[in-house]
């Protein structure tokens, strides 16, 4: 009998294991290809009620993992799709761990619920994962579905001398990629079988989708690109304008580049003349090694060289900086990186709470984010991945990284917007006492956080309102928080913007929203104005202070920032009692501020962004210790490396100066 053995996963020795086979085995692609989206008019809808020409804040997170992802699965998640979209409307869903009968232990609910959201399962092992935990599939007794389940002894945990641990082996992986004993000679199992999965995410996203006259909530169809070569995360969501998508999702599996990703999605959505429409959001760059925002094309002729930044440009309008594996906006003592250090980029570092040094990878990039090594990058920020696209521009004409900014949680648990602090359900499914010991693990879930959000301007709740905002890239980052942020740029914008009633009336029409580029300067203007007006999250602590940040590529070949504060006060002494988690001291509810830039060269493209701060707050470990008997709290809770407070925030996509031609 032919024998194929899985890969070893378990904690204790996948790194070893997964770093050997890169879990980058090469081109398997489904025999025939996946179709493109086929010609289709969208499904109608009627007239929201709310309608607003001049756009309201809506909060959502396009980054949801159900029970469909092998990698949340093998942690006990065994809600679906429908049950993601059901917690993001306010029911209450389960959770692991699981009881001996296989049912969830724990249950909660959304503290308020979202405006939008998008499961995105892997696309990759959608098929095994489904196959190997439905009874009855065609595969479901092999041996290779028993080790993914934990169904007691087989053949091959008994060579491996492995018996009795349940998630060692995920049993659906093989060396060579896809399993044959699970997919079948030629795949043909598993074709069909992600086509099955791909259409339960497509139907749950139609069932939930509010087309009424309220427009209460908008389901987005999507899924993610999920490529980790040498634990190195170079990860994409795909959200799609409608209900039109491609027959099959595309994953690293089938297509092993990046640039074979883009002509891909291309030419089976947005070039097919179906009315299929896409972008693709990458996200972490935090755990990249550099890699997602590298230049690696810079050997192609200069021609190909421009379009292959335009093919990227021209898809991913937007990045996703904040989730529960922490904050990719910037971080401090970065190579070529001037300007001074930056307080605030300290915020949730993931790599950094263990304690450990990393090099700085320079001009380079490296591998192993994912499990806490190799070197750190300034390309994995997303500010100094905004300077290297001025840099680009300079060098090719073209920007790759012209892009917005946007939150999502990364949840592993089908919990959509499960943001609160107070209650955060975790990021793996484990018990609180879990979530908060550290004992001798390099990344305890207890450096992970809760999570961010997805904040768009849109005229309306629907999914063409929302997706346009993406693609102009009138959208926000947040924290958590519901904190609803306004950036506008121009030259003639009136200094005194903030005390008027028609603020957001003149910034359409004297200047430019966040996430465009500012229009020629007239004849004799001098240095362009901003306005940034932000709004606390009603349920959120009161704002501390609004900052305005711009980064640029100097004359030196360095990447230049500054970050300066544009209203609020960031000594008004706001703090935290760490005994009870009440705040203490002032802060407001609203901040505006109208601001010009004194070191503006009009020879030199630049590239600006608002930063909203909350007064401080406690972590969600805080909370959650504070839940515990003192002489019971694990050790996390007395670990020196976890923050007790969290300054929480929001992020508005940047607006682009660039010197009108020679």
């Amino acid at each position: 009998m032919r024998i194929r053995i899985p890969i070893v996963t378990f904690m204790a020795i996948s790194v070893g294991l997964l770093g050997a086979c890169n879990l980058d085995p090469g081109k398997q692609p489904w025999d025939p290809p996946s179709a493109a989206a086929q010609p289709a008019t969208p499904a109608g809808r009627v007239a929201c009620t709310q309608h607003d020409p001049l756009r309201r804040p809506l909060f959502g997170d396009l980054h949801v993992h159900t029970g469909l992802s092998m990698d949340a699965r093998v942690k006990d998640t065994i809600s679906t799709p429908d049950d993601a979209y059901r917690f993001a409307r306010g029911e209450t869903i389960g959770f692991p761990p699981l009881a001996e009968d296989g049912s969830q232990t724990r249950k909660a609910r959304i503290d308020r619920p979202l405006d939008f959201a998008a499961v995105t399962d892997h696309a990759e092992w959608l098929a095994e994962t489904t196959l190997c935990t439905t009874p009855g599939s065609e595969v479901y007794d092999t041996d290779s579905c028993r080790i993914f389940r934990g169904d007691g002894d087989t053949l091959i945990s008994r060579i491996l001398g492995l018996e009795g641990f349940r998630k060692n082996l995920t049993g659906i992986v093989s060396l060579f990629g896809r399993n044959e004993e699970v997919c079948g000679e030629g795949l043909r199992i598993c074709r069909a079988a992600t086509r099955t999965a791909w259409q339960e995410i497509q139907d749950a996203a139609e069932r939930w989708y509010d087309r009424s006259e309220a427009c209460s909530f908008t389901t987005f169809h999507g899924f993610e690109y999920s490529r980790s070569p040498k634990f190195t995360k170079i990860h994409r969501n795909v959200i799609f304008r409608n209900e039109i998508v491609p027959e099959l999702p595309i994953s690293w599996i089938d297509t092993p580049e990046e640039p074979e990703f883009w002509k891909k999605l291309r030419q089976q959505c947005n070039d097919s003349g179906s009315g299929c429409d896409a972008i693709a959001i990458p996200h972490n760059p935090n755990l990249s090694n550099g890699q997602l925002f590298s230049v690696w094309y810079r050997d192609l002729s200069p021609e190909e060289q421009r379009e292959q930044a335009q093919l990227r440009a021209g898809l991913e309008p937007i990045v996703e900086i904040v989730q529960q594996k922490g904050d990719s906006e910037c971080r401090n003592g970065l190579y070529g990186v001037v300007g001074g250090p930056d307080e605030l980029c300290e915020f949730e570092k993931i790599r950094d709470m263990g304690g450990l040094e990393f090099e700085d990878c320079e001009e380079g990039a490296g591998w192993g984010a994912q499990k806490g090594t190799g070197c750190i990058s300034r390309l994995d920020y997303a500010r100094y991945a905004l300077v290297e696209g001025i840099r680009e521009r300079e060098r090719i004409g073209v920007n790759p990284y012209k892009f917005g900014f946007i939150g999502s949680t990364d949840t592993h648990l089908a919990n959509p917007g499960g943001v609160a602090e107070t209650d955060w359900m975790g990021g793996s499914g484990g018990s609180v006492s879990k979530m908060l010991t550290v004992g001798d693990q390099r990344r305890p879930e207890l450096f992970r956080s809760a999570g961010g959000l997805a904040g768009v301007w849109a005229e309306e709740n629907s999914r063409g309102a929302i997706f346009s905002a993406l693609q102009r890239r009138e959208a926000f980052a947040t924290s958590g928080t519901r904190i609803a942020p306004r950036f506008f740029g121009g030259w003639d914008l009136p200094k005194d913007l903030c005390q008027r009633p028609d603020l957001v009336e003149t910034g359409y029409r004297d200047g430019v929203a966040m996430g465009s580029d500012l229009p020629p300067a007239p004849r004799g203007a001098g240095s362009p104005r901003f306005a940034v007006n932000a709004l606390r999250d009603p349920e959120g602590a009161p704002l501390q202070r609004l900052q305005i940040v711009k980064a640029w590529l100097g004359a030196d070949g360095l990447f230049h920032q500054s970050v300066q504060d544009v209203a609020g006060d960031p000594a008004n002494g706001a703090s935290v009692d760490l005994t009870t988690c009440e705040p203490t001291g002032t802060g407001v509810d609203s901040l505006c501020a109208v601001w010009e830039d004194p070191d503006f060269d009009p020879a030199m493209a630049a590239v600006y962004y608002a930063r909203v701060i909350e007064n401080p707050s406690c972590r969600w470990s805080t909370w959650h210790c504070l839940d515990i008997p003192e002489a019971e709290r694990p050790d996390g809770c007395s670990d020196p490396r976890v923050p007790k407070t969290i300054q929480e925030r929001a992020y508005t996509s940047p607006i682009w100066f660039e010197p009108a031609s020679p």
